[in-house]
């Protein structure tokens, strides 16, 4: 994959929602909730404050959490991506 974040952006595999509940059943498309947890898969450089480089806290391979509706969603080599601004991200899980 040649995706390259800029700046403090970061480039999310979104993990795919259950498809099945905990009681067994199983759930159409339609009512799968939108996943909040993905897999770091490239993360930007950082961004400038006060004319200093600050580097990102996330880096590829973390599992995090994110806003449901954070980030912009892009499609590589048919597989469903996130880019985030790493202040979007809420955990490293």
């Amino acid at each position: 994959m040649n995706i390259k974040p800029l700046a403090d952006r970061v480039l999310v595999k979104p993990i795919e929602a259950a498809e099945k509940t905990k009681g067994g059943l199983y759930l159409p498309d339609t009512a799968k909730e939108k996943p909040q947890e993905g897999e770091v898969m490239a993360v930007g450089a950082g961004k400038y404050d006060d004319g200093q480089l600050i580097k990102p806290e996330v880096k590829v391979g973390d599992k995090v959490l994110y806003g449901k509706y954070s980030g912009t969603e892009v499609k590589v080599e048919g597989q469903d991506y996130l880019i985030i601004r790493e202040s979007d991200i809420l955990a490293i899980v």
